[in-house]
């Protein structure tokens, strides 16, 4: 990094800027994991001199510290994925279930961003669209830090909900399903050729929060791929070109994701291997009535405290599912570097 040539080449240097931040991480988590037992150990032995229950208890609080570290070690191990710790951008969708589903997406979008900020990660909302009457029907929302897309692409699928509808005079129980979508963030290294034939551009005023100046003026962009009908949208920048800037940079990302979706397929057609790879299908039952539960459909994991996971307490659900699908994480791994 050093090389006073080295920015002659930019997508040499980038490249060699991940690797750095990748050996960077296995060093910090080393020295984590070092001076952790180091600790340990001083403390240990003038516990064991003095007596000292409470200094013995220290001991353990330390162990317990090296503990987890190694725990998330074990996951980022799983995360080999050559995108693994790009940044994420995370869609949600309404489904099923009318006024109740719009209120749903919205109660998700709470759930992973305060998910985001147990993390550290910074967020940013670059597209909603409101539900009619309540709620949201879509949103996209953008997520910074390290491994956000390895830990996020464990949640893509369906979310249903089972609850007594706030939106119901009867007070009867309904149930709402929303989809979520993940896809890596994917710097200007990576070729995705995107032919300006092949796009309908549409400008329109922004719908969310951003004071008077957005709804002035027609500042959002949605971006449609003709080809593929995929969508890429930007509302939350003032600038119509920043927007654009943005909706093209997430409709790549979303591109680049299909392509490699599609080479799974064909690997697993290959190999035998029979695997979802595709979102659609129903991960995770969140029910408020009348029972209070959260279970993953995948990993059997169940926790009672539901209101704990809406609050963004999601790591158990993410650890089970990444260690039962370590093989395929792998996998996933070889196809993007064509092993």
């Amino acid at each position: 990094m050093a090389r006073p040539d080295l920015w002659d080449d930019p997508e040499a240097a980038q490249d060699v800027g991940r690797r750095k931040n990748a050996v960077e991480r296995e060093l910090a988590l080393h020295d984590r994991v070092e001076s952790g037992l180091e600790d340990a150990d001083v403390l240990l032995e003038l516990a064991e001199e003095a007596e000292d229950a409470e200094t013995l208890a220290e001991v353990a609080e330390k162990c317990d510290e090296v503990e987890g570290v190694l725990e998330d070690a074990e996951l980022q191990q799983l995360l080999g994925g050559e995108y693994d710790a790009s940044n994420a951008l995370l869609s949600i969708n309404a489904g099923a279930g009318g006024t109740d589903a719009c209120d749903w997406a919205e109660m998700l979008l709470r759930m992973y961003l305060r998910w985001a900020e147990r993390h550290d990660y910074k967020t940013e909302i670059v597209d909603i669209q409101a539900g009619e009457e309540a709620g949201i029907r879509g949103v996209t929302l953008r997520v910074e830090g390290e491994y956000a897309y390895g830990y996020l692409n464990s949640e893509q699928g369906v979310h249903r909900l089972v609850r007594i509808s706030p939106f119901d005079a009867n007070a009867r129980r309904h149930t709402a399903f929303a989809s979520v979508t993940a896809v890596p963030e994917i710097d200007d290294s990576i070729e995705i050729e995107i032919d300006e034939k092949d796009l309908r551009v549409d400008t329109y005023r922004s719908s969310g929060a951003g004071g008077q100046h957005v709804n002035k003026t027609d500042s959002a962009v949605r971006l449609t791929h003709l080809p593929t009908g995929i969508v890429a949208a930007c509302q939350m920048e003032r600038s119509q070109h920043k927007n654009r800037a943005m909706a093209m940079k997430m409709l790549r990302a979303k591109l680049f994701e299909r392509e490699r979706r599609l080479q799974e397929e064909k690997l697993a057609e290959l190999t035998g291997e029979k695997r979802e790879i595709g979102f659609g299908s129903q991960i995770r039952s969140y029910t408020l009535h009348p029972q209070q539960r959260a279970k993953d459909h995948r990993t059997d994991l169940e926790i009672g405290n539901v209101e704990g996971v809406l609050d963004g307490d999601l790591d158990a659900f993410i650890r089970a599912t990444l260690l039962a699908q370590g093989g395929s994480l792998r996998a996933r791994g070889d196809a993007r570097t064509g092993a």
